[in-house]
């Protein structure tokens, strides 16, 4: 079996370093504006599942001794501003004396709020064309011409808007503005960091399950949502898997749109390692992120897993938390007669010798003709290594149980005697089966079973027996037991 460690993953979380297609431009103490040199390599991004991630870029900037004016645009509409950091590697003593995240943005509302008693022109839908002093744009369009007539349009009369300017103060995109007071002038290596909402991961896997369910072949993917409002542009790229603690975070707004980028088919090249109390994976090549994308990375492919199939009759409800005595007769008949499928593998060295993040898992089986089918669905929490993951692929089409309760006794205020008679049948034509009963004690309290049969019968927890019955193909077998309840 080939290890997993070959395609290791990035747990909950990556370390996104983002490019900011950004304008980087400095300004000396009188306010002109330099353009700052292309960065040296692409951001790096740390992407946790909790929909935020941590972006760090170099930049190379030219500084002059004094204070000067710093801005950057193309930052995520879904940047924490609070976040920002802002330093130069060249000039350790250079200060930031004031950081501002400016994203008063252009657009046709703001523009004419800002023209209010000044001369614009407008075309109509007829291609009209009306020119004059804005007096209003509070529903209706309120123009004043040259010789002082005022004219009232709608806004679902008129097609286009003329200005003659930008206003000050309006930004087409937004914008970090820093205030930095630099001891050096020259060029400069700088970094600039920060959190932003809108980038998230999961793991998806997909799973081929043999013919005789004892096997499988196990193909993961990491699953990237950029929600974020930027491009990250060759980018070094770390997942972090694991469930960080985070203060309550106001949602940001944003325009749920999706691209979905094919799948990417190169051999899984993620490295694992450990940080901190997470598991931390990190891709070895660069990778482009774009705005409103979905893209898939492959992090894991093993084969020859060995798996263990199990049928499963859980027709009981578990004990409500902390409920008292109940005393409904009823209480507990579900009425369910779906014997389930699971298939259980583990995640050590004779496993998939792996960590496994979060996800969903699609498990697929060959028919006769050899194409794969679809068998089930179920989803998985972040498993460590050497864990058993148990699949739920389910209902089991030829198998049918059904649960009776067959006597209810209230013997006292503090006593309750119930009985049950469980059946199974097996129509499969010539395939004996052994099927786990579950049976959850709900009516709490303490608990004893007075008789059962069979009497293998074995407790798994504080409210949960299980037998394993055989049942023949073309045959049914039985069960049945009292438990009493004392409170």
């Amino acid at each position: 079996m080939r290890s997993l460690f070959a395609h290791k993953i990035v747990r909950y979380g990556l370390v996104f370093t983002l490019v900011l297609v950004a304008g980087l431009a400095i300004a000396a103490g009188t306010g002109r504006l330099h353009s700052a040199l292309a960065q040296a390599e692409g951001p790096k991004v740390t992407v946790y599942n909790s929909n935020i991630a941590m972006v760090s870029e170099s930049r190379q900037i030219d500084l002059k001794e004094g204070v000067n004016s710093v801005s950057i645009t193309d930052v995520p509409s879904g940047i924490l501003p609070e976040t920002v950091r802002f330093r130069s590697l060249t000039d350790t003593a250079a200060t930031v004396l004031e950081q501002n995240y400016e994203y008063d943005l252009v657009g046709t509302e703001k523009l004419l709020q800002k023209y209010i008693d000044q001369t614009i022109k407008v075309v109509t839908q007829d291609g009209e064309t009306h020119e004059g002093k804005l007096l209003s744009s509070a529903g209706d369009v309120v123009l004043q011409n040259t010789s002082g007539a005022i004219e009232a349009l709608k806004f679902d009369q008129l097609r286009s808007y003329s200005f003659p300017a930008l206003p000050e103060g309006l930004i087409t995109r937004p914008t970090l503005v820093w205030t930095v007071d630099a001891t050096k002038t020259g060029k400069q290596d700088t970094e600039i960091a920060y959190l932003t909402n809108g980038l998230n991961w999961h793991a998806d896997y997909v799973l081929l399950l043999a013919q005789d369910n004892k096997s499988l072949d196990l193909d993961g993917w990491v699953t990237l949502d950029n929600q974020s409002g930027a491009t990250y542009t060759d980018a070094q790229l770390k997942l972090v898997a694991g469930d960080i603690n985070r203060l309550p975070q106001e949602m940001v707004n944003r325009k749920l749109l999706f691209e979905a980028a094919p799948a990417a088919m190169a051999a899984p090249a993620f490295e694992q390692r450990t940080f901190s109390e997470y598991h931390l994976y990190e891709l070895a090549r660069p990778v482009t992120i774009k705005d409103l994308q979905t893209k898939q990375i492959q992090f894991l492919t093993t084969s020859g897993v060995p798996s263990v199939p199990a049928y499963v009759y859980d027709a009981s409800l578990p004990a409500p938390f902390g409920a008292g005595p109940i005393f409904d007769p009823s209480y507990g008949n579900t009425g369910n007669t779906n014997v389930k499928l699971t298939v259980t593998f583990n995640t050590g060295k004779e496993g998939v010798d792996a960590q496994l993040p979060a996800g969903n898992i699609r498990m697929y089986q060959n028919d006769v003709d050899g194409s794969p089918l679809l068998i089930g669905e179920d989803a998985i929490n972040h498993t460590p290594k050497g864990e058993d993951v148990t699949l739920t692929i389910g209902n089991v089409f030829d198998l049918v149980g059904e649960r009776t309760q067959t006597d209810y006794k209230q013997i006292s205020d503090k006593v309750v005697e119930e009985t049950y008679l469980i059946e199974l049948r097996n129509q499969k034509e010539k395939d004996d089966v052994t099927v786990r009963v579950v049976e959850h004690l709900s009516r709490g309290g303490n608990w004893e079973i007075v008789k059962a049969s069979p009497e293998s019968w074995k407790k798994t927890d504080s409210g949960t027996i299980e037998w394993s019955v055989p049942v023949p193909a073309q045959g049914k077998a039985t069960i049945t037991y009292t438990v009493r309840y004392t409170w």
